[in-house]
């Protein structure tokens, strides 16, 4: 009983010196999210290629209620209940206990750092449509390079610029897509849709899985950044329904205006084919247009990403998981500077690797953090039934295990497809985290780094119950 009575008491506030930093309202946290997980349309493409345009169209109809809702919702519970920096890594923390809680937040910073080295290869796929000198040798290379260093100090100047920014990334990156939308209507031929793809093609559903995990997952990175969030109680339920209302238009709106309007080979739809479908059914125009509307998308889902990483790392030195320097903010533009830099660091090691390995690799160990995730969220809910919660989804315990079950699954399903090396890559990942733990525990023991004193943010764990 005692350890109940201790650890059902409310958060602690954040400190004072906290409140006086510009926080995120509303609008900015929207399009936040939205580039946290789609950013627009871009990358959905090879859907099609893997399993026909019947089955895209489905697969992003259907994915979003088996999966971005359900992950909304535990997002927005557990961001409202522990509105702190550090986000999923709290939850487990306080659910399982500091080793879960440092698993989590290493399989989960590992998936950032890694879906971050996508989006500057991206951006280069699209580009080099316009510019072919960026489609391979030393100008790719150094054209990754430089617009991930660049875009890292773009994140440097604070989370405010990033959030605004967002703003008018989303709105000039989705309005292309959008006229080309209308632009199609009369082209529409809607037989097109149900076509299951062309005869002799067999379906690649590690491909067509993985792609639409890819594109929308993500929905809880935002919670690492919590504490930086204008009363976070209210704010994130209202935003975060309103980006998965956003994303999910986004996505099957183009989606389903260019299978329709457009018939080629199957296997030319592979990401950065909507930039082509725009050439065919208005012009060259607007096929620059997307194609700088792509760039522009990658530098929001960068920037939001890194963001969420970087505020991790910040929120993990803060729970006492990570040395306190790790969680060293800028004095000019009080942004965690130290944790940018990490992220940044491994990004780059990482920005070589294929971009399908990439994807597949980050959606493995993504896989891994959500499992616990979604066990974390039931049992905190059986842990402190009476523990207050401004936003709580309304089931019971029953209920909740039912709502986590259809998307545990499907994760289930995208780490059985793997390939060997995702498997291998994986599995080297987890056992450095669990290394890296028994290392953070030995440095404490021997005092060899300053670490926050975590006890008061899990007050009464480490009481024996009565």
């Amino acid at each position: 009983m005692g350890l109940e009575i201790l650890s059902e008491k409310p958060p602690s506030p954040p400190p004072a010196a906290a409140t006086t930093r510009k926080k995120l309202t509303l609008i900015p946290l929207i399009f936040l999210i939205y580039f946290e997980v789609a950013g627009g349309p871009y990358g959905e493409e090879p859907a099609v290629q893997a399993a026909g345009p019947l089955l895209a169209i489905l697969g992003f109809l259907i994915f979003p209620f088996i999966w971005s809702i359900p992950e909304a919702l535990v997002t927005a519970e557990l961001s409202t209940t522990f509105p702190g920096n550090g986000g999923f890594v709290i939850w487990a923390h306080k659910a399982f206990g500091p080793f879960c809680g440092s698993l989590m937040g290493s399989w989960k910073f590992l998936t950032g750092v890694i879906n971050i080295a996508a989006f500057p290869i991206l951006c280069i796929d699209y580009l080099e449509k316009l510019f072919p000198v960026f489609s391979s040798g030393a100008p790719r290379t150094l054209a990754i390079l430089l617009s991930t260093v660049f875009l890292s100090l773009v994140n440097y100047t604070g989370l405010n610029i990033v959030g605004f920014a967002a703003i008018m990334l989303g709105v000039i990156s989705l309005f292309p897509f959008l006229l080309m939308s209308v632009i199609a209507i009369p082209q529409i031929r809607p037989h097109r849709w149900i076509s299951l793809g062309q005869k002799g093609v067999s379906k690649d559903w590690n491909l067509f899985f993985n792609t639409l995990f890819w594109n929308l997952n993500f929905w809880d990175t935002v919670s690492t950044m919590a504490g930086e969030v204008e009363n976070p109680k209210k704010t994130f339920p209202s935003a975060l329904f309103s980006s998965v209302i956003l994303t999910c238009l986004a996505y099957i709106i183009p989606l389903m205006a260019v299978t329709g309007a457009v018939s080629v080979d199957q296997s030319e739809w592979e990401s950065g084919f909507m930039a082509v479908a725009a050439e065919m059914i208005s012009g060259k125009w607007l096929k620059i247009w997307i194609e700088i509307g792509a760039v522009l998308s990658g530098i929001g889902l960068f920037e939001a990403q890194l963001s969420s990483c970087a505020y991790q790392v910040l929120g993990m030195s803060e729970l006492g998981v990570l040395p306190r320097f790790f969680g060293v903010r800028s004095k000019w533009f009080d942004t965690p500077w130290v944790g940018i830099l990490i992220s940044t660091l491994i990004t780059l090691s990482v920005s070589q690797m294929d971009f399908t390995d990439i994807v597949a690799s980050a959606n493995f160990i993504y896989s891994l953090g959500m499992l616990l995730e979604f066990a974390s969220f039931v049992w905190l809910r059986r842990k402190f039934p009476t523990l207050p919660r401004p936003y709580k989804v309304p089931l019971r315990v029953p209920g909740l295990v039912v709502m986590c079950m259809v998307p545990s699954a499907f994760l289930v399903v995208i780490m059985v497809i793997a390939t060997k090396i995702v498997f291998l890559v994986s599995g080297l990942m987890t056992v450095g985290a669990v290394l890296w733990y028994f290392l953070m525990n030995y440095c404490k023991l021997k005092g060899w780094f300053v670490f926050a004193n975590g006890d008061e943010n899990e007050k009464g764990d480490e009481t024996l119950s009565s």
